[in-house]
């Protein structure tokens, strides 16, 4: 029988991931902290995967893609090196074998792109470049979009105006703290609204920056 872990899009959930206990995967060196799923190890799944130092992982495909955040150390594969901060996505169909030298930690959402979306991406979140004002007087940097969903990395320092979101939002709070519709979430915070919620973002007692998707719930 499959996993299931907040499977129903059309309710709120949220998880405060520091206070999660890290879970053993199949592969040695490799743990997560699931916050989302539908499946077994073959899953449309959102996770926090922690590589030990040393750990590797065996060559295998993303049929309907992968996207990843390094919330910490650096993440490495036979195409590419991604340090900390860095924000990429790898389109259906593609294949790696990851490792990590000194270990790190990646926000992972596996099978939830559209088929037609074959863009590959590589952000490096931690440079100014691509940082913009945004109109709540907050600034954000583009990620990624493709049809209705779109995909940022937001620096809260104002209080914003309710955000009407069709297509229901998700936030990880990267560093920092701030309050999303009045609820407090700390770093390492994950949040997940339904299709036709509402989000207002305001900040905490540190400037915060999280990362948020919006719109891709909206087929769901």
């Amino acid at each position: 029988m499959a996993t299931e872990l907040n499977s129903d899009f059309s309710i709120p959930a949220h998880a405060d991931t520091a206070n999660m206990p890290w879970q053993d995967s199949p592969q040695s060196g490799v743990q997560r902290r699931m916050l989302d799923r539908i499946g077994d190890e073959v899953a449309r799944a959102t996770s926090l995967v922690r590589f030990e130092a040393g750990a590797v992982f065996p060559r295998h495909v993303h049929e309907l893609g992968e996207e990843f955040f390094v919330l910490w150390g650096v993440f490495e594969d036979s195409d590419d090196v991604y340090p900390a901060g860095t924000y990429a996505r790898h389109p259906p169909g593609s294949s790696h074998a990851p490792w990590s030298k000194r270990g790190c930690v990646l926000l992972v959402k596996l099978r939830q792109f559209d088929p037609a979306d074959d863009a590959w991406v590589k952000v490096n979140t931690r440079s100014e470049d691509g940082w913009v004002p945004d109109s709540h007087g907050n600034r954000r940097l583009a990620l990624h979009s493709f049809g209705a969903e779109s995909v940022w990395a937001v620096e809260v320092t104002r209080q914003s105006t309710p955000q009407e979101c069709p297509g229901g939002a998700e936030l990880y709070v990267l560093e920092g703290d701030l309050q999303a519709n009045g609820q407090p979430l700390a770093t390492g915070s994950w949040l997940r609204l339904p299709p036709g919620a509402t989000l207002s973002l305001a900040p905490g007692t540190q400037t915060a920056r999280v990362w948020m998707k919006l719109g891709d719930l909206g087929a769901r």
